[in-house]
């Protein structure tokens, strides 16, 4: 689902160690409160030289008898602060977020919505694109790829051979359902493709214009 990114280009930076805070993935539980903590990712110190963490060893030994520290914390977008009770130095190293993953993310989210939109008027614009999109787009819902078929045929475009027949599809079932698809848009517009070099070629030929092979 889309969300606001901004975050991403936050720049934060521990005021015990200086050193840049990491964004790393909230845990789905606040231990606190059990309510959360109101966002998704969390900017968090992982230096292991910072002081709080270096010190946090000994005060929560001494005070509750764990074997526990402390990691600074801020939450996005504000300077509200907290610190994270850490059960040993690896914890949230793990979980830091790639933000050209979550951009890339997002951005195949946009496209996926903008071509189930634009496939409201791909016929009267005998528009492909959006079609293609969803087809090629294993990450899209399969309820908008399969819509993304019907629309397929109706268009009749046999440029979209190749790059169907060229893509792996995950799903077995909307495979088989595309290889009917290609078959029957072939045979409306009276074409085939050549078993030889799979190039397409007039339904009623008996020998491939590309290939010279007998078919």
């Amino acid at each position: 689902m889309y969300r606001d990114l901004s975050y991403l280009d936050e720049v934060k930076f521990c005021p015990h160690c200086n050193e840049k805070l990491s964004c790393c993935e909230a845990p789905q539980i606040h231990v606190g409160d059990g309510l959360g903590w109101g966002s998704d990712v969390l900017f968090i110190c992982l230096s292991d030289n910072c002081p709080l963490f270096l010190r946090g060893w000994d005060h929560i030994g001494d005070q509750y008898g764990h074997h526990a520290s402390y990691r600074y914390m801020e939450l996005p977008g504000s300077k509200e602060s907290n610190v994270m009770m850490v059960g040993n130095k690896d914890a949230f190293k793990g979980s830091i977020v790639d933000p050209e993953a979550i951009k890339n993310q997002n951005a195949r989210y946009l496209k996926e919505k903008k071509a189930v939109e634009e496939l409201k008027s791909c016929l009267e614009e005998k528009n492909l694109s959006p079609v293609l999109t969803l087809l090629l787009d294993e990450a899209s819902m399969n309820s908008s790829r399969v819509l993304a078929l019907d629309y397929l045929v109706k268009l009749g475009d046999l440029t979209c051979i190749d790059a169907l027949r060229n893509h792996t599809f995950r799903d077995e079932i909307l495979k088989e359902k595309v290889d009917t698809a290609l078959k029957r848009l072939l045979t409306d517009n009276f074409k085939k493709e050549c078993p030889y070099c799979a190039e397409i070629i007039k339904l009623q030929a008996q020998k491939c214009l590309h290939c010279k092979e007998n078919v």
